[in-house]
């Protein structure tokens, strides 16, 4: 790419008694280069900071040019914050997957929701799943010099006309071809599968987590971990798409299928090494692996143990709950109806607390048209629907998963401020953590209430 390319880097924050704001630098101000050199991206900005010596170039909001030397120790940060991880712009996807979340969406939402994701780099910043179809040569360089390990690879198939009608895309029969590409460079990846019945299921899953398996082998494993995940769909996508969804039969079948394969794993390399999404489990009825089943938890950002550990780290932090709270106060905690019947131990521990009531909602999506329904794909929509009329208590707590990243908005583009409005409820949004929700319990409402 060349450098007219690469745009100036906004600047959306500084922190406090950082390098940056000791130069004086402002939210509104631009970075152009680093040691002449103009950064892609966080990866180069992050590269490029490293030297004890820097020379930026920066725009400020006047679009005044000036020019910085400083001298840093080494591992010392700038404390810049920026508008996007990306200063040249998102690479897109060049599939056409027919169980895509974007092509599932409804039209009329704004311009960025419908933008596809397929980025090397914010999987290697964020963990987000990439599908490698669309890389050039230069960027294949670029992980190769840069040593961007581990990435998120979504496989799906490894057999080449499964894959290919997976993606619909002609590259993506190239799959183990790419794998043996980081196997040979001592990079990493970590792998899913999104699983979807009739197509990539059965023989051809077994088929796939065995391919994989074969790049766990060797003192750096190319493929360290799989994560097998229920495809998810709604009543936006195209009627010709051949896909139907996952039924409860159909998850204890995949339950037994690689639950068999994991035992198989553990012997051969001392890890499970494929994992099921907690889905699985809440589709299927069952009872969720104990602790101790999800080792380090590698895949859990894929929803893999979160559930689990979500209600652990509930159970040590429970030692925190008093024996009661004044005044005493009527909450209601809305999540999606999947994770309903894990949640009741929770529940049941909180309203042990004298004062305190917790009413848990569980809510489908009428709006995406499912039936079983993970909290953060619940719409502001979806909540006045299934809000409306109810008795809430004294606030609603809202689970921030529910939101995009950074923002107070639903998928759907409506608000926290436009539910608080509709619902005349105060809402409170609670963090991901059990410690979060015992905190909000607690000592939000011992304030507000």
């Amino acid at each position: 790419m060349s450098e007219s390319a690469i745009r100036p880097a906004l600047i959306t924050g500084v922190r406090s008694n950082s390098i940056a704001a000791e130069l004086g630098f402002e939210p509104g101000d631009s970075l152009v280069a680093i040691n002449g050199e103009r950064p892609r991206d966080l990866i180069d900005y992050q590269f490029l900071c490293a030297d004890e010596v820097l020379e930026l170039e920066v725009l400020d909001a006047q679009n005044q040019t000036h020019c910085l030397e400083i001298e840093k120790d080494y591992d010392d940060e700038l404390g810049l914050e920026f508008e996007s991880a990306l200063f040249d712009g998102l690479i897109q996807c060049n599939n056409r997957c027919p169980f895509c979340f974007i092509d599932q969406k409804p039209p009329g939402l704004r311009a960025s929701l419908y933008l596809k994701d397929d980025d090397y780099r914010l999987s290697f910043l964020y963990g987000s799943y990439l599908t490698l179809t669309n890389l050039t040569a230069p960027e294949w360089q670029r992980i190769e010099q840069m040593r961007l390990s581990p990435l998120y690879v979504s496989v799906h198939a490894t057999e080449p006309e499964v894959r290919i009608r997976l993606l619909k895309n002609p590259r993506a029969g190239l799959i183990k071809d790419q794998l043996h590409w980081f196997q040979e460079r001592r990079l990493q990846i970590h792998a899913q599968v999104v699983l979807c019945p009739g197509i990539n299921d059965g023989a051809h899953l077994t088929q796939t987590l065995r391919d994989l398996a074969e790049f766990r082998h060797g003192e750096v494993p190319a493929v360290t971990s799989v994560a097998v995940v229920p495809v998810g769909l709604t009543r936006f996508r195209p009627e010709e798409d051949a896909l139907v969804p996952v039924t409860p039969a159909k998850a204890a079948e995949v339950i037994k299928q690689v639950q068999s394969m994991q035992t198989e794993f553990l012997g051969i390399f001392g890890s499970q090494f494929a994992w099921l999404a907690d889905e699985w489990f809440l589709i299927a009825g069952q009872e969720l692996p104990s602790v101790s089943h999800y080792e380090d938890y590698p895949q859990i950002d894929n929803g893999v143990g979160s559930i689990r550990q979500f209600l652990q780290q509930f159970q040590q932090a429970a030692c925190q709950l008093p024996p009661a709270v004044t005044p005493a106060r009527r909450l209601s905690w809305v999540v999606g109806n999947t994770v309903e019947q894990a949640f009741q131990p929770i529940v049941t521990r909180l309203n042990q607390v004298l004062g305190l009531q917790i009413n848990l909602v569980a809510l489908c999506s009428h709006y995406w048209g499912q039936t079983l329904t993970v909290t953060g794909l619940l719409t502001g929509q979806d909540l006045l629907q299934g809000l409306q009329n109810r008795d809430l208590g004294d606030a609603l707590l809202l689970p921030t998963v529910m939101l995009r990243h950074g923002t107070t908005q639903f998928l759907d583009d409506l608000t926290v401020a436009d539910l608080q409005a509709a619902l005349q409820v105060p809402i409170v949004l609670v963090g991901g953590g059990a410690a979060d929700l015992i905190q909000v319990c607690l000592q939000v409402f011992h304030e507000s209430c």
